[in-house]
């Protein structure tokens, strides 16, 4: 069964929720890319694969009606699975193209439930799944917070400045810049717990943060390697984003 925070935003987006869907392309949108980049082995440019990261999501809101939780497939298998079938489309409406003839779409079938063995994910794209989650809570808190506050949170832990540096540079004092940072710290594990929860359909990816260092609990002997699992997956975005830019997407 779904948690009750991933039946909810489940329940906003078969409802065509237009901020749950935004939400949604706004997470998974730069990974729906890449793997389609991945997949295309170069044979498909810029505008095609934006086009068809868009209408991966067009066909999640036909699939979504649909989805059966039972079925134990997690999100980003069940993502995976949306993303081929369109990539699938495009390819076979190209070859009919070139055959003259039309071509009849593929169905909605069961690969949406995980059970298409070609649709599992790798190692990376998981890890990129579970980066997203983690970007997607930085936007949500920095949204929200205090512009100082989550100012000294980057320089701290994303920039990684020193405590004395940041202190200089904000005109405030050391003990100041531990309590702004703690504040930030809290409100990130909050929103990591509920974006984690909101995007898992098994209890596997529900104990995703808690194995990467990311434990939603405040432990204060724990701060240290929680900062630094933050910083750890900021920096693999980074790298990810000069990559995309690299290859012409914005």
């Amino acid at each position: 069964m779904l948690n009750d925070i991933s039946t909810g935003f489940v329940d906003r987006l078969r409802s065509r929720d237009p901020k749950a869907w935004f939400e949604l392309w706004e997470t998974f949108g730069p990974i729906l890319r890449a793997q389609l980049r991945k997949w295309g082995k170069g044979r498909i440019g810029v505008e095609t694969v934006q086009d068809l990261s868009q209408e991966t999501l067009a066909a999640l809101s036909q699939a979504i009606d649909s989805h059966d939780p039972t079925r134990g497939a997690r999100f980003s298998t069940w993502l995976l699975a949306i993303a081929r079938y369109t990539l699938g489309d495009e390819i076979d409406r190209r070859m009919a193209q070139k055959r003259g003839s039309g071509v009849k779409p593929s169905a909605l079938d069961e690969s949406f439930q995980g059970a298409d063995p070609g649709s599992r994910p790798d190692d990376s794209y998981e890890l990129a799944v579970f980066d997203a989650k983690i970007d997607a809570s930085l936007r949500q808190v920095e949204r929200e917070a205090d512009f100082v506050e989550f100012s000294v949170y980057r320089m701290r832990v994303l920039e990684g400045r020193s405590g004395k540096e940041v202190a200089a540079q904000l005109g405030m004092s050391e003990p100041t810049v531990s309590r702004r940072l703690a504040s930030i710290r809290v409100a990130l594990r909050v929103a990591i717990s509920e974006t984690v929860a909101r995007y898992s359909f098994t209890k596997e990816e529900e104990g995703e943060a808690m194995r990467n260092g990311l434990d939603g609990n405040p432990n204060k002997t724990e701060d240290a390697l929680f900062d630094e699992a933050v910083a750890e997956v900021y920096h693999r975005l980074e790298d990810r984003r000069e990559a995309e830019a690299a290859e012409g997407f914005a």
